[in-house]
């Protein structure tokens, strides 16, 4: 099938069909290469079994060569000189020269050959650089296409397109909320964390308000939209994707750099080999053994072996060019919640008043506590069990408005609330409250007297600290910093805690985006974050990694995905990036020096079209050979 692109819309067509234009562009070049690649390695299948296993007569066997020449040949050609009128000049340029002087040599298996990995090498470049537009599609299947609209004591499906400020909705259990709004009936836990920073599920009650985007938890709510889906939360977000993909930077490879300087020093002593001896058939020499196969094949294979390598590591890379930008980042940023931290609430400190117990207290309220739903009633469970606490059976345990969770423990009356519901109250003993802290908390209160003051925080990942201070001496980054949309006290505190100086705290993505832009202009940057609220930024950095597998969002911007939930496998990364970039090195340098000798006697007429076609087979061998070892484990992968 033929696609043949129509022409480019003009200046005042709007921007979606400029999108559809490009997109259209991108996918037609992307078939098209991946269709003369898998021709082109069946053709030489079917060379190889013509030739070898059936002896059929050379007309018969060079058929499928000539058929791959002309079918992928040309229209390779045909890109490769519209380069060259464009003055662009990379090692795919002289792959083309290739093909045509082995077709003057009648090296017809060594064109294909060169079809092959101009092909494929285009059809995995573009296989990877498709992440950037599956992000918008991602977001749009988070988004729900209705909601669910109350209108005269019924609930209705309609558009989202159709709700209206001020409409009625019910977000069913564990939905996702379709607008920005406000509760007008119902309890329970939703879900904001990907989208705020912050890093537990919220307490969601008759006022409270809710974000477009959120996913709701085990009972259903009512809210009243506050505004139209098109200005909610989740759309801005949507926006700012669309915006940051259309601004993505394009690197040019490592081949394409090397290969701007082999070219024309290969052209060059061709025609200065031609020149001096006036022999053409030294110039098709020089050329056969300057195939730049080293580049072209020696190159992928190793990028391809360090992504198998990441990949028996749980480390997804999506982008391949991550993996040579990666050793350049000098700006490392870090999302707070769920990237430096679990992501899950710890109890940090009980300030319990005078005359009660402190493990009597944390068991009394573990006891009551597992009953209620709330994020930090696991913190607490969790540290009673640490504390190797009994529990005991809880009665008449409820939540009413304004006054938190109730219940009787063995015969005592308990109150966990907040610090303003409990001031409200007049309970007794309410003048020896702590002082308010960074962090979360609950009050409680023991037979209608002040109790304790339990403290929360996001705890720092074990490895956090140790891993941000080697960035510096070992992975040569000059500058570190937190990046989150959490409270500042909170994000100070990790800071503190992991050893960054640098904070910018309760950003949202639109403000994360624009200090990741900035700090990338001034220098290459690396972001590592989980969340929806992370995609744009991670986008715009040079290097976007995502932790985990909280978000499909966030994967998807991302061009390193790390599936297990530890922020080492990023140092695990780095080290099997710096060494793939060294094997790659090794190949393409030394596949080109060896070349180069080659030329030299091919210039010089000591060395004959076939017995170069032949020598450049063998480098190609050692830089593959030297190539493969990317794919095999070493010895040190992490120094943690």
């Amino acid at each position: 099938m033929i696609v043949k692109a129509t022409d480019p819309p003009t200046a005042d067509q709007e921007p979606k069909a400029k999108n559809l234009w490009r997109d259209g562009l991108a996918a037609a070049r992307r078939r098209k290469t991946t269709v003369i690649a898998a021709f082109s390695i069946l053709a030489i299948l079917l060379h190889l079994a013509l030739r070898f296993a059936l002896r059929a007569s050379p007309t018969a066997y060079q058929l499928p060569l000539l058929a791959t020449l002309v079918l992928g040949g040309v229209p390779l050609l045909y890109e490769l000189l519209q380069k060259v009128w464009r003055r662009e000049f990379g090692s795919d340029l002289l792959g083309g020269v290739s093909i045509i002087t082995s077709v003057l040599l009648g090296e017809y298996l060594a064109g294909s050959i060169i079809v092959l990995m101009l092909a494929g090498g285009e059809a995995l470049e573009g296989y990877a650089l498709r992440s950037a537009s599956s992000v918008l599609a991602a977001l749009a299947r988070r988004t729900p296409s209705i909601a669910h609209r109350k209108e005269g004591g019924r609930i209705l499906d309609v558009a989202l397109a159709d709700v209206a400020a001020g409409d009625a909705l019910v977000i069913f259990p564990h939905d996702v909320c379709p607008v920005d709004g406000v509760v007008v009936e119902g309890r329970g836990l939703m879900d904001e964390s990907f989208l705020t920073g912050e890093p537990f599920q919220m307490r969601k009650t008759t006022g409270s308000t809710v974000i477009s985007g959120a996913i709701n938890g085990d009972s259903a709510l009512t809210i009243r939209a506050t505004r139209r889906a098109a200005d909610s939360r989740f759309a801005r977000i949507m926006d700012v994707m669309r915006e940051s993909e259309e601004k993505r930077p394009r690197l040019r490879r490592l081949g394409d750099r090397l290969g701007a300087i082999y070219t024309p020093i290969a052209i060059a002593v061709a025609l200065a080999a031609w020149a001096l001896s006036g022999d053409p058939v030294r110039f098709l020499a020089v050329l056969v053994i300057a195939t730049p196969c080293p580049l072209l094949i020696a190159i992928p294979i190793a990028v391809i072996g360090s992504i198998s390598l990441c990949a028996r590591r749980a480390i997804i890379i999506k982008s391949p060019v991550v993996l040579e930008q990666i050793a350049e980042c000098r700006t490392a940023i870090f999302d707070k919640t769920g990237t430096l931290t679990y992501g899950e609430p710890k109890l940090t400190e009980r300030l319990v008043a005078p005359g009660f117990d402190t493990d009597e207290v944390l068991s009394l309220v573990a006891s009551l506590e597992r009953y209620s739903k709330h994020p930090l009633a696991r913190a607490v469970l969790r540290a009673a069990e640490e504390a190797g606490l009994a529990l005991a059976e809880a009665v008449e345990v409820g939540e009413k408005p304004g006054r938190g969770l109730l219940g009787t423990v063995s015969g005592r009356r308990l109150q966990i609330t907040s610090r303003g519901k409990l001031i409200a109250q007049g309970i007794a003993g309410v003048d020896q409250v702590a002082p308010a802290a960074g962090g979360l908390e609950c009050v409680v209160a023991i037979d209608d007297r002040y109790a304790a003051t339990l403290r929360f925080r996001d705890a720092p990942r074990a490895e956090s600290r140790s891993f941000i201070k080697h960035l510096g001496p070992r992975h040569q980054f000059d500058r570190l910093m937190i990046v989150s949309g959490d409270r500042e006290s909170e994000v100070r505190h990790l800071a503190g805690q992991v050893g960054i100086t640098v904070i910018e705290a309760e950003k949202s993505p639109e403000e994360k985006l624009a200090i990741v832009r900035d700090e990338t202009a001034r220098a290459k940057t690396l972001y590592v974050g989980d969340g929806v609220n992370d995609a744009p930024a991670m986008m715009a950095a040079t290097v976007g990694m995502a932790i985990g597998q909280n978000s499909d969002v966030a994967a998807e911007a991302a061009g390193v995905v790390v599936m297990d939930d530890s922020i080492a496998k990023v140092d695990e990364f780095m080290h099997i990036s710096r060494r793939m970039r060294a094997i790659a090195l090794q190949s393409a340098v030394g596949g080109m020096a060896l070349s180069l000798v080659g030329m030299a006697f091919a210039a010089t007429g000591n060395l004959s079209p076939v017995a170069g076609a032949i020598s450049q087979e063998v480098i190609d061998v050692l830089a593959v050979l030297n190539a493969l070892r990317a794919a095999l484990p070493p010895r040190e992968i992490s120094d943690l």
